[in-house]
């Protein structure tokens, strides 16, 4: 697959970079698309989530009844959870979400997604992102140049450019990383990948290890 180069200005460079058929021209996998998000997903939960039990209310051990003859449910003192105040009865407690994904599988997931982004003509190839200083201004009049402010963006980039990020970062719908940060869920949650010639390099580098 071939794909045009552009700059920062919007304009073709002439040259054109060939993706890799082993990525980006794959059959997708959507299994393996679905654990990876799964997993992703599962470890944003911070999984602090608590609520009392019976032995954590605050009252009266004392028994308030009989336990027979009374017409009703069986129950103790006043933290039952049967009573308004009392306990919660199998409440949320403290867990870890995160589950183990073989390596494999996030690589066909990424590579799935990546092939997506390709057939849906979704990936925009620029030569480099230079910015002399932090502006949002100049991350604006570049998105404009190359049509797509009104998509969300993921720019990924082969190094760290410290003006880059901080030009994007107070924009919602675009957010810039690095090809180490790239995963399945943010490739699928924007609408257009943008990324350099060196990042493309760098992807393929990485998946052909």
């Amino acid at each position: 697959m071939e794909l045009s180069i552009y700059n920062i200005k919007g304009e073709d460079t002439g040259r054109q970079i060939s993706l890799n058929e082993s990525i980006y021209g794959l059959e997708p996998n959507d299994h393996a698309i679905y654990l990876d998000v799964k997993q992703y997903l599962a470890n944003q939960r911070q999984g602090t989530h608590k609520s009392k039990v019976r032995n954590e209310i605050s009252g009266s051990t004392r028994k308030l009844g009989k336990q027979k003859g009374g017409g009703g449910a069986r129950r103790g003192d006043i933290n039952s959870p049967l009573l308004r105040g009392g306990a919660r009865v199998f409440g949320p407690v403290p867990r870890d979400y995160s589950f183990k994904l073989n390596k494999k599988v996030k690589q066909l997931a990424r590579k799935s997604a990546l092939s997506y982004k390709a057939k849906e003509e979704g990936i925009l190839v620029i030569d480099n992102i230079v910015f002399e200083a932090p502006k949002t201004k100049d991350f604006i009049t570049m998105t404009n140049n190359l049509k797509v402010a009104d998509k969300k963006l993921l720019i990924v980039l082969s190094e760290p450019n410290k003006n880059v990020y901080l030009s994007a970062r107070n924009l919602k719908n675009a957010e810039v990383v690095m090809v180490s940060e790239l995963n399945t869920y943010k490739i699928l949650n924007a609408k257009s990948l943008i990324m350099t010639e060196g990042s493309v390099t760098a992807i393929e580098q990485i998946f052909n290890a």
